[in-house]
């Protein structure tokens, strides 16, 4: 019995290492190139794996597109959720780390949704877990004001912590991280004025 029960063991660690390899490859892969390029051939070689492993674990492209969006929503969440409500330091702080992370792939991904429902479903919830994320983070300056004044307040931070703004300052005007950190602060301290 125990070595059918270390069989299964290992078959599962198995299962679970090829699954993740497949996971890494199709990220990488989203993460630099458009949807319609990405191929489950060029997936499966990265992976060291077959299409029909891909195809038998995640059912097609949109399917492994879905996984991914439940699996870095998860990571999201986990870095995301050590901002505290109403230290604007350690919320931009948090913010720019996970831009520095992900930014570039969530622009990747904002210039696809249009076209590519699996897309359009990962940026929803990005956007609304964004929107959410704002509403915590800035809880104590919202909360002190009426039902209008606290919609505009609460638009005015989703858009300065939003990762366009980021990627202007970061990418298009070719700021430093500690510029970047520093321009989003002053920018969210003008808005909370």
């Amino acid at each position: 019995m125990k070595t059918r029960s270390y069989t299964m063991s290992t078959r599962a660690q198995s299962a679970r290492a090829t699954g993740e390899r497949i996971l890494g490859a199709a990220l990488a892969r989203f993460s630099t190139d458009y949807y319609d390029d990405v191929t489950l051939d060029a997936i499966a070689a990265d992976a060291g794996v077959t299409v029909q492993t891909v195809i038998r674990r995640f059912g097609s492209k949109e399917g492994l597109a879905k996984t991914l969006t439940e699996t870095t929503t998860a990571a999201v969440t986990t870095q995301r959720g050590e901002a505290t409500a109403g230290d604007i330091a350690g919320a931009i702080d948090n913010l720019v780390e996970h831009y520095e992370q992900v930014g570039d792939l969530a622009m990747l991904l904002l210039r696809q949704e249009e076209r590519i429902p699996a897309i359009a479903d990962a940026t929803t919830i990005g956007k609304r877990f964004h929107a959410d994320w704002v509403a915590r983070v800035f809880a104590p300056w919202l909360d002190a004001r009426s039902d209008a004044a606290r919609r505009l307040l609460h638009a005015q931070l989703i858009a300065t912590c939003d990762v366009f703004t980021w990627y202007l300052l970061r990418r298009q005007s070719g700021l430093s991280r500690d510029s970047t950190r520093q321009a989003l602060t002053e920018l969210v301290k003008g808005v909370l004025k």
